[in-house]
């Protein structure tokens, strides 16, 4: 007998036409996910792919079952979902993506509160781009995401969680603290810039979409952490999200967090899940959670930017 975890590797597959992609999508190495497509051709006694120098093609048989495993993987998540509703709220599994600029800044708060409020609930949690995390809550493999607006899928709906505001950060040498510099320009002067793919780049670039781009800079960084040791040094400045400010600011005493003059650049962060979800009183729950941790990581940004302005209190206008 085929089993569903064969049927939703084989979907993963369809859907991909790549052995490596669909692998992360399923959370499983190449070959597990080739060993188990394989079982699932001779339990069916057919073959469905065809592999050619690495391309990945359905065969006829392949097309037509297709539709049918995804009808049932459908019917088996909804089946969850039901469940987990009759159970209670925040019961079962969540799997739960967040994008990097707000995983290791919201989930030490979250997680502890969700096992303490909620024991019976198995959280999981998977932190990447946004642009994976879609593809995976589109695949069933995640259950909702946490990500910066918009997102413009027909088929996701989503909850607004809290807006996260901007601050530039610089090194303690630098005089952009002493000098009154409107945002425009402070985006146009070595404004170190994250890898392609995060959302915070294309929030930093959106404040200066109308300046040259001669001064970005592009070193490929893929976290936060590493920009903030590329300030210190003094080799530019970059963007901090507010709910990165007091994980940050511990970590680092070299460096200086700017505020903004009005109107204050920021973010609006969300809840996204797939429309017609049954879990609509999880995703409730979950997001009256997390701005409830939110506003605490809000109190304690005010709090150390109070403590530093006492010192100098710079402004960017």
């Amino acid at each position: 007998m085929i089993t569903l975890k064969q049927m939703a590797y084989f979907e993963a597959l369809a859907r991909r036409l790549h052995f490596g992609q669909a692998a992360q999508d399923v959370h499983v190495s190449q070959p597990a996910l080739s060993a188990q497509i394989a079982e699932l051709e001779r339990r069916l006694g057919c073959v469905l792919i065809e592999r050619n120098r690495g391309a990945v093609v359905l065969t006829e048989t392949g097309r037509q079952l297709l539709p049918g495993f995804r009808r049932v993987l459908d019917e088996v998540r909804m089946i969850e979902e039901q469940a987990r509703e009759e159970y209670g709220v925040l019961s079962g599994t969540l799997k739960l993506g967040l994008i990097p600029t707000l995983a290791p800044y919201l989930l030490p708060s979250l997680a502890p509160i969700l096992t303490e409020r909620f024991p019976k609930l198995e959280f999981q949690v998977r932190e990447a781009v946004t642009e994976t995390l879609v593809q995976q809550l589109h695949a069933g493999s995640l259950d909702a995401i946490v990500a910066a607006l918009p997102i413009k899928e027909p088929w996701i709906a989503h909850t607004e969680l809290f807006a996260d505001r901007f601050y530039m950060v610089a090194s303690e040498s630098d005089d952009v603290l002493v000098s009154p510099l409107n945002q425009h320009r402070i985006a146009l002067d070595r404004l170190l810039l994250l890898e392609e793919g995060h959302c915070l780049r294309d929030q930093a670039l959106a404040l200066c979409e109308d300046r040259p781009a001669a001064n970005l800079v592009n070193y490929g960084a893929t976290s936060l952490t590493t920009l903030l040791q590329m300030v210190a040094s003094g080799m530019g400045r970059t963007l901090l999200p507010g709910i990165a400010v007091p994980a940050e600011s511990v970590k680092r005493g070299d460096i200086r967090i700017v505020e903004f003059a009005p109107p204050v650049p920021e973010r609006s962060i969300a809840l996204f899940y797939r429309r017609g979800t049954h879990r609509r009183a999880d995703f409730e729950a979950l997001s009256d959670l997390i701005r409830e941790v939110a506003r605490n990581i809000g109190k304690e940004t005010a709090q150390i930017l109070s403590e530093r302005n006492r010192q100098t209190e710079p402004m960017i206008r």
